[in-house]
């Protein structure tokens, strides 16, 4: 079903060019900021359903992440890092001092190395299903069938991306994802985190998350049975989204 029947209107819809690209990104809602960050190959319209969940407490952000969405393609292999900074620089554009946000899978990969850039911005975060260190390598069966020429096994990608162009992109940059947060660098990570995970999701090393866990300042664990890499969607996003506020709004 085409999330496009949840979306509300944006008050504001608009490119933002940010480190030599056009990032774009959604403006609902009034209140604190919250940004939503989506996973690879999803765009900002995998966010539509929970806007109106949160727009009455949150003026809430949806962003297309680099290379995804209506922002530009990649046109440079993919960095975790490099992507966290292009959603740095678009923070300091939209001139936001202190955020709230929740990130799923290579959103919530990109939130760690944000707290890691830009130690004060955010003040509380949720990440589901990313957590730890490793590399698509680790996860040979999932790269070999990611690819342009399977991708009509993956009929999200044209809703979301729109041309064959960038989703050739998308695709050919699979092989690059990487994603290393060292013990140390955890130990810095000053803002609140809710690591949110389904017990089964295969991508989810139980090891990793009791790392990340035990060396980050300040952060709670959930653990959901029976479910899969969307945590928050399905039968647990009702759940989800009242976990969710109780979370981000503790002072």
């Amino acid at each position: 079903m085409s999330t496009n029947i949840f979306s509300q209107i944006p008050k504001k819809s608009a490119l933002a060019f940010v480190n030599g690209k056009n990032i774009h990104y959604e403006v609902y809602g009034e209140g604190e900021p919250l940004l939503l960050l989506h996973g690879y190959t999803l765009s900002s319209k995998s966010w539509a359903p929970y806007v109106k969940e949160f727009d009455k407490e949150y003026e809430v952000y949806l962003i297309d992440l680099t290379g995804h969405g209506k922002s530009d393609a990649f046109n440079e292999n993919l960095s975790i890092k490099s992507v966290a900074e292009d959603l740095n620089s678009l923070v300091r554009h939209l001139k936001l001092d202190r955020i709230k946000a929740i990130g799923f899978s290579f959103g919530g990969d990109v939130l760690y190395q944000l707290a890691l850039i830009n130690p004060s911005l955010i003040e509380s975060m949720i990440t589901i299903g990313a957590v730890g260190t490793w590399t698509i390598n680790d996860f040979p069966e999932y790269r070999d069938a990611f690819t342009f020429e399977n991708r009509a096994n993956f009929p999200w990608l044209l809703e979301a991306h729109g041309t064959d162009d960038k989703i050739s992109a998308l695709m050919e940059q699979f092989k690059n994802y990487t994603v290393s947060v060292t013990t140390e660098e955890l130990k810095t990570i000053k803002p609140e985190v809710l690591i949110m995970v389904g017990d089964n999701d295969e991508g989810m090393d139980l090891t990793e998350v009791v790392r990340v866990k035990n060396n980050l300042p300040d952060a709670d664990l959930w653990i959901l049975p029976n479910v899969a890499h969307g945590a928050h969607e399905g039968e647990t996003k009702e759940e989800f989204i009242l976990k969710a506020k109780t979370f981000l709004s503790k002072k």
